[in-house]
């Protein structure tokens, strides 16, 4: 038994259901669906690649690892957590109340000792773990865990507008015991505790002057904090499940997915997290990894505030009916991605009988024109990186959309945290490529943050009660049918309000060398290295 397996696993009775992977494939141009192109994919999140067992568990060394993005912070009541944006790095310094378990599609305790949903399904009680401790030697608590929690939320974290609309109390009911009131039934809450409300922060961690430093419970503790270069974490000695294995991670900046591989291949780093359909599928064949496929993991952002084009729910129906998100997949990954504008494909439990919005270009010259008879002047700026796919997929966007008519200029920042900051926290864009990213496991609370009117992680400006409701009524489903009918529902408002434009489904993967063992995937790309190693 390793000892990842004690403690009593939960499962989650709506979102657990026909978790089995399905094959997927691609989209031929012009469908509004999920389509054939003779490819195939699995919607599971896995490991794959064949290296062995590596022998008996060697202890020393440094982990490097090339993430996709340098977070400016480590404080998860303050940035966006996600393995994108620093989740593996937070993890490794406060660790995670639940974690999922991608081989059996459960939410399981791991700082947690147990979570038990009441017979009415309205009360969460979690039981904590005997004998932890946060880095400074402070006990890890009950009284600590509702302080952390109640810090993101009053912070207004990601999300954090859904937690406070999906629980009424939060209580240390016992030195060891939380106890959550629910307003409504919620199978996939333990869900919660993967990201940022389950990333416990010491009492010491945020001083009187307001400054933050990152103390936590995980394996590791910051060594050293030098944005955007790296960031290197330490091993604790006195980690509640034993000394992690490596003595140290080192976090590294290298833009790119190409340099990412041919820095892996070379030896520069252990691990490397990559995005572009065409860099993971050629990765997928030549490193062992973690495949993480997700629906809406391309979007076209579109700003609705006053004063950018996108205020004109015309003029986003003209984007949606001019972009096909085919043509843009070959153009910017030579045909390797997962196109498609229905919001979830064939391969996840959720699809349903609502199609996308097909590409119609002479529509979307109709409504533009009603647009600009309106006084609307056709112009909008696209917000890119500088870097080859990126500046790929901007250029096939903007053909796009200027041969019906618009005249789109494309405006490049220089990296991933610069886009982070100007879509997600400044909100200063008309358009932009991004992601919402939802996980299969529990894709209610991706959806809540992006388009939910409460949200401030909503960066697009989305209003609307439609939605609103249609996101309440996911939320509540207790059945796997009235969840797919609920997420249809959803479907044909995107359809008709077009609060995003649906590129297709990604799948990320992190790729590692053959010497390394014993990463432990999470949710949403967040991993746990505290039983990781590499043999020498």
């Amino acid at each position: 038994m390793t000892r990842r397996t004690f403690g009593r696993r939960f499962g989650v009775a709506v979102v657990a259901t026909c978790a089995s992977a399905v094959l997927v494939t691609g989209c031929a141009s012009g469908s509004a669906d999920g389509g054939s192109d003779g490819s195939t994919r699995s919607g599971a999140a896995r490991i794959i690649g064949d290296q062995g067992d590596g022998g008996p568990v060697q202890s020393g060394g440094t982990l490097t690892y090339a993430a996709y993005s340098m977070p400016a912070s480590l404080d998860p009541a303050r940035t966006q957590v996600a393995g994108t944006t620093g989740g593996t790095e937070m993890a490794a310094i406060y660790d995670l109340l639940i974690r999922h378990d991608s081989a059996t599609n459960e939410f399981v305790p791991h700082l947690a000792k147990s979570m038990e949903e009441s017979g009415d399904r309205l009360t969460w009680t979690m039981k904590l773990r005997d004998g932890v401790t946060f880095s400074d030697g402070t006990p890890f608590d009950a009284n600590a865990v509702v302080a952390s929690i109640d810090r993101v939320n009053r912070n207004k974290s990601a999300y954090s507008q859904l937690y406070i609309a999906a629980v009424s109390k939060t209580e240390a009911t016992a030195p060891d015991t939380v106890t959550f009131t629910l307003t409504d039934p919620w199978s996939a809450f333990p869900a919660m505790f993967t990201f940022g409300h389950g990333m416990v922060t010491a009492p010491a961690a945020e001083g009187p002057d307001g400054k933050f430093t990152p103390i936590g419970a995980g394996p590791f503790t910051l060594g050293a904090f030098n944005p955007p270069e790296s960031i290197e974490l330490v091993a604790r000695d006195d980690y509640w499940d034993g000394r992690p294995n490596l003595d140290a991670v080192k976090i590294v900046n290298i833009q790119g997915d190409q340099p990412k591989i041919d820095t892996l291949q070379s030896g520069g780093v252990d691990m490397i997290y990559l995005r572009n359909s065409d860099t993971v599928n050629a990765a997928k064949g030549q490193f062992p990894g973690y495949v993480d496929p997700v629906s809406l993991g391309q979007v076209l952002q579109i700003n609705q505030r006053p004063g950018h084009a996108g205020s004109d729910v015309r003029v986003r129906q003209a984007i949606a009916s001019a972009v096909d998100p085919a043509v843009v997949d070959q153009r910017a990954r030579g045909g390797e991605g997962m196109p498609g504008s229905v919001i979830f494909q064939d391969w996840s439990q959720w699809h349903g009988d609502v199609p996308g919005i097909a590409p119609d270009p002479a529509k979307a010259r109709e409504l533009l024109e009603a647009a600009k008879a309106d006084g609307y002047d056709g112009k909008a700026t696209y917000l890119s990186i500088a870097e080859p796919n990126s500046q790929a997929n901007a250029l096939a966007i903007q053909a796009q959309l200027n041969a019906v008519g618009f005249d789109v200029t494309i405006e490049y920042v220089p990296s991933a945290t610069d886009m982070v900051k100007r879509l997600y926290v400044d909100k200063d864009f008309d358009l932009g490529y991004g992601a919402i990213s939802l996980f299969d496991a529990a894709p209610e609370i991706r959806l809540y943050s992006a388009v939910d009117s409460t949200s401030t992680n909503n960066i697009s400006g989305v209003n609307s009660p439609e939605i609103n409701a249609a996101l309440d009524a996911i939320q509540s489903a207790t059945s796997r049918d009235d969840k797919v009918q609920a997420f249809g529902k959803l479907q044909t408002l995107v359809n008709e309000q077009v609060p995003f434009v649906n590129l297709g489904a990604t799948e990320a993967f992190v790729g590692w060398d053959r010497s390394v063992h014993g990463v432990d995937p999470s949710l949403d790309g967040i991993l746990l290295l505290d039983e990781a190693w590499i043999a020498k």
